[in-house]
């Protein structure tokens, strides 16, 4: 993934999470309170160790008032490993009720001598008014 404008970066453990949201305007209905979002992550291992990422933890806040938490094992499907100067990237999306909201949340990864820890993902902004749109 390109270094975009509208990106975000947090390092966290060694590890560098970058998150790049994007408007899906062509999927959207305003008129029914529905605005999706697509998301890019890419997940950098600076770090020396080789590391697996568990779970994932997101927090989704939607200014109409209504927030998610939302938890699972691996992303999108994977539990992907990373040696060390490894990246991983993948897309997802999320569906607003309002325009404006935000995510965060962690990626919880387990090191080659078997430490487990949490690598935070940023906060990211969702706004169907400021955001690329496609």
């Amino acid at each position: 993934m390109e270094e975009f404008r509208n990106s975000y970066t947090k390092e966290t453990n060694g590890i560098r999470i970058t998150v790049r949201p994007i408007y899906l305007e062509a999927h959207s209905d305003p008129m029914f309170q529905h605005y999706v979002f697509a998301y890019f992550v890419r997940i950098d291992n600076l770090s020396r160790k080789r590391v697996q990422l568990l779970s994932r933890y997101w927090f989704i806040y939607d200014s109409i008032g209504s927030d998610e938490e939302v938890s699972g094992d691996g992303v999108v499907g994977e539990q992907p490993t990373l040696v060390a100067g490894a990246k991983h990237e993948y897309q997802s999306f999320c569906v607003l009720k309002s325009p404006q909201g935000y995510m965060e949340g962690s990626y919880r990864f387990i090191a080659s001598d078997d430490t487990i820890f949490d690598a935070e993902i940023p906060r990211f902004y969702l706004d169907a008014d400021l955001l690329p749109a496609i």
